[in-house]
């Protein structure tokens, strides 16, 4: 089962990943059903207990990745293959995921960023995340806006997270 598992994530994620990285969206033909047929999996596979786990993994999945993409910080393609992720590895798996989503997006991020020569912007709109005060006047308590050498693809990071996650059992 552990092999299902990881091929049909890996090679989700790899397509998420060229997508976001083109086109800064992960397609939701793509996340809902990786996200539906990882409960359907667990359900099969582990009757009962399998489908707690999924529901679990996806439950986890909502409170680490709902937070960043309710303030702004990222979009709800983002959650909802981290969702399917959940669905797929389960709530402690990941929870080893994010931490290494977590490691990964960072060193992406800071590489992205010195590559597009954004590095303060996005320094700024991280600071911005961590100073929900000083968000200007209208912006609803969400982050400003990315501009496209600020708008960092996440799915890689979580490809990583996700991958790395496999080999830390």
């Amino acid at each position: 089962m552990q092999g299902v598992v990881w091929w049909t994530s890996a090679t989700v994620l790899v397509v998420a990943s060229g997508i976001d990285i083109r086109t800064r969206r992960v397609p939701n033909w793509l996340a809902v059903p990786f996200l539906v047929a990882g409960l359907v999996v667990q359900s099969i596979a582990g009757r009962l207990p399998g489908a707690g786990r999924s529901l679990a993994g996806i439950a986890v999945a909502g409170l680490l990745f709902g937070i960043p993409c309710w303030i702004g910080a990222m979009g709800m393609g983002d959650l909802k293959l981290a969702a399917g992720v959940g669905a797929w590895i389960g709530p402690g798996q990941f929870v080893t995921a994010a931490i290494f989503t977590a490691l990964a997006g960072g060193v992406l991020a800071a590489g992205w960023a010195l590559w597009h020569g954004s590095l303060g912007a996005s320094l700024d709109s991280a600071g911005g995340l961590l100073t929900p005060w000083s968000r200007p006047p209208g912006s609803n308590g969400k982050v400003r806006q990315a501009t496209a050498a600020t708008a960092i693809p996440y799915v890689p990071a979580i490809a990583i997270g996700t991958l790395l996650s496999f080999l830390a059992r």
